[in-house]
Parts: C-alpha cells; structure tokens; sequence
C-alpha cells in the first residue's frame, strides 16, 4: 500500500510552471509511484483566507489512511501548522514537512492575522508527529530566520539549511525526497 501525501501549495500562482508547481512536479517523478502524492488547489491563493484554506485542507484529507505525510510550501505550511495545532486531525499523521514557511507575526513585514498561531501552539500538536523543516541559506522571500525561530518553537523538530536562496525550489529539493524516503522506512 502506497504511503499517502498531502502538499499544500504556497500562495499565489498554482499553474505547472508557477509558484509550488514545479516542486510538485519533482516530487512525482522523484517519489516514482511509491508514494500518492495529492495537491489540491488552494481557494483564491492571491488573496489567501485561513478558514477558506483550512476547509479545503481538510476535505483533501478525508479519505487517508494512518501514518500519511503533510507538506506544506511556504504559507501551505503556516496553514498546516495552525489546523494540526487547532483541531485534532484523523487518522493520526506521521510527519510534517514544512518547507520556507513564514513565522506570522515574527515581525511587522509579518503579520497576515488568520494565519497567526496561537501562543503556545507546539504544545497542541500531535505527540508523536515528526516535523522537519527547509530553508535556504539566502531566501529572499522567507529568510532563514523564520526556519531558525521555528526550530526554536518546535524543539523537536529537524533544522536543515538548504544552500542557496530559492524559496519555489524550481529545481527540486533532494533533502525533502531524503526525508520522505527516510518516514516511509520508519
């Protein structure tokens, strides 16, 4: 039985060739047919809205089984992180890989209100989730510092520096297909 992944888009453009497209696209040849990979699209990702977002989460979540995987890309995280630290999600999840997502309220630049976590969220989480995180060395659009307060959050998870300063990962992202690879033997 195919292990299942759930991958949540960044904002904005959702086409083949634009925003998380092409990571998408990596993944399906990378991960070859061992894994079923899903990525709905997210409602008006221009103008992203949590609950419009958590609701679409949740239905592309219905029919999985035990132990699947979370992706989400830049914002598709920070809403992944906010629904697992609000509602108790079934069937239990195996791991959380999160990939350039933004810290909202780190600071002014950041401060999209509905995708604010809650003060004290790590706490919420499932006990037994296993959560990585990936950041460029040099992203523009998502600076390190945001994985880097997230290691500070979330104690438990895995840090990893990515060399560069892609924050799409247009050309893959082998560290993440690493990660999965090393869940799925778990």
């Amino acid at each position: 039985m195919k292990k299942q992944i759930l991958f949540i888009h960044s904002a904005g453009p959702q086409g083949e060739t634009q925003g998380s497209g092409r990571l998408i696209r990596y993944l399906e040849k990378e991960l070859d047919g061992d894994f079923e990979l899903r990525h709905p699209a997210m409602p008006a990702p221009e103008h992203p809205v949590y609950e419009n977002w958590k609701r679409q989460i949740k239905e592309g979540f219905t029919d999985f089984r035990e132990d699947s995987i979370l992706i989400g890309h830049s914002l598709g995280g920070s809403a992944l992180l906010k629904l697992l630290s609000e509602e108790k999600m079934e069937p239990r999840i195996s791991a959380l890989l999160l990939i350039a997502s933004p810290v909202w309220g780190m600071n002014t630049d950041w401060g999209k209100e509905d995708f604010l976590l809650a003060s004290g969220f790590s706490s919420k989480l499932p006990e037994s989730l296993d959560i990585s995180l990936f950041y460029s060395a040099h992203d523009d659009v998502v600076p390190f510092e945001h994985g880097a307060k997230y290691a500070e959050l979330l104690p438990s998870a895995r840090l990893r520096q990515i060399p560069g300063n892609s924050h799409l990962f247009e050309n893959g992202l082998p560290e993440l297909v690493e990660e999965i690879k090393r869940i799925k033997l778990k």
